[in-house]
């Protein structure tokens, strides 16, 4: 069988397959579950173009390592074959653990056990099917490799990873703020002393990018809907998981059932294989299949929360940059439960208040370094110019309320001051 295929990318054009053994990688059922997962969950009630999978994504971001690995031998940097071939998987594999919806679902309805986890877990599990011929790459992943920019490749600063998302997002949202010169950045990354660095005829392009970064999570990832929808999604599979440990009937696919029927954690998600065998055939299919059904539940909470989802009746989010305070949140939480008629302990499906933090760079983790025409080592927020990139490494935070729009505030709230009115 010929295994030497070409994937047409909508954002790179031609990809080719580099082996026959990642051929066969692709073709397993752990990879190929990956086309059934939106690479950003609910982000296509906001930006409808953004249906893209985290197949696309993975295939993508292979194919950039690819100009990577020909960009640092065409430096002297010695790669042997079978490097290049174990970091050519490690980014392949890197995402293969990722549940329903992405980020939204990972600590919904397994407790507080990450992708990251799965993802080595799965990964573990195919080197044993393949007869340790993951062992390399496995040791890249987990950054145990005695060649650290191998790993700075797949996971930090200005990995390949994040080089594909934010040009891959861009394109399927129509934001251009997140296109980046990945070209660019590729061909002036070099290694000294073992370490991933960034020639300094390159630090505009890096700049571009750590802004793009900042814009595209603030515009696109942290988008106040966006946020509103995932919450919505997780409090609806909450629901169904407490009517289910009710015993409640509901409908679920094999693979959602069994999540929502058993209390898994992270003990004992990695100690009964079980576990991660149904997760394996879990998908975003899985659930909006649910969610269409449930939205004839005859759980008012249930019923409501996925025909809301269904029709894009969204609930409203209130942005801002300073704390809501405990009167406004008690004024709000009050009408909701009033206006739904709902128990105390059933205002929090109704009413979310959420704290958000993110910063576009961390000098402290893996910070990026350029290298000038001396070879010396300067830290990106050092060497650049620009006078707001040291500020780009400050975590922004901001606080979200989101209630449903049935909810009017126009008469106890203050919008010009952002409080609520007191009589």
């Amino acid at each position: 069988m010929n295994k030497k295929k070409i994937i047409n990318d909508p954002v790179y054009g031609f990809v080719s397959i580099p082996s026959g053994f990642i051929f066969d990688l692709i073709q397993h059922p752990f990879l190929q579950r990956l086309r059934y997962i939106k690479q950003v969950s609910m982000t296509h009630l906001v930006y409808p173009g953004a249906l893209h999978t985290r197949f696309q994504h993975v295939v993508g971001a292979m194919h950039l390592m690819q100009l990577a690995i020909d960009t640092l031998r065409s430096k002297e940097v010695l790669i042997t074959e079978e490097e290049e071939a174990a970091v050519l998987i490690a980014i392949l594999l890197h995402d293969i653990g990722h549940g329903p919806f992405s980020h939204s679902l990972e600590h919904t309805i397994i407790e507080g056990v990450s992708h990251e986890v799965i993802s080595a877990l799965l990964m573990n599990k195919l080197n044993t099917q393949f007869g340790g011929r993951l062992d390399l790459a496995i040791t890249i992943f987990n950054d145990q490799y005695h060649r650290k920019f191998l790993h700075q490749l797949v996971s930090g600063q200005l990995d390949i990873d994040r080089m594909d998302y934010l040009n891959r997002d861009s394109f399927f949202t129509g934001v251009s703020e997140g296109v980046i010169s990945f070209d660019r950045i590729i061909k002036m990354l070099t290694v000294k002393g073992d370490e991933l660095v960034v020639e300094v005829k390159g630090i505009y392009s890096v700049e571009k990018f750590l802004i793009a970064r900042r814009l595209m999570y603030w515009q696109v990832y942290l988008h106040k809907t966006v946020i509103a929808a995932e919450q919505m999604l997780i409090k609806a599979l909450a629901r169904a998981k407490e009517l289910s440990n009710e015993g409640r009937e509901l409908f679920a696919t094999p693979a959602l059932n069994h999540f929502l029927r058993n209390k898994i954690t992270a003990v004992n998600f990695e100690e009964d294989p079980i576990h991660l065998a149904w997760f394996t055939k879990l998908d975003d299919t899985d659930i909006m299949s649910a969610l269409k059904t449930w939205c004839d539940h005859d759980d008012f909470i249930l019923r409501t929360l996925c025909s809301k989802l269904m029709q894009r009746d969204l609930f409203r989010t209130e942005m801002r940059n300073y704390d809501f305070t405990d009167i406004e949140l008690d004024e709000i939480k009050k009408q909701v439960k009033s206006y739904f008629r709902l128990k105390d302990n059933e205002i929090d499906y109704f009413f979310y208040h959420q704290v958000i933090q993110n910063s576009a760079y961390s000098a402290e983790s893996s910070p990026i370094k350029i290298v000038n025409n001396k070879g010396d080592l300067t830290d990106i927020a050092e060497a650049s110019d620009l006078s707001n990139l040291e500020a780009l490494s400050k975590r922004v935070v901001k606080y979200t309320i989101s209630y449903p729009k049935e909810i009017s505030l126009s008469d106890q709230y203050d919008i010009e001051n952002k409080k609520v009115k007191v009589n």
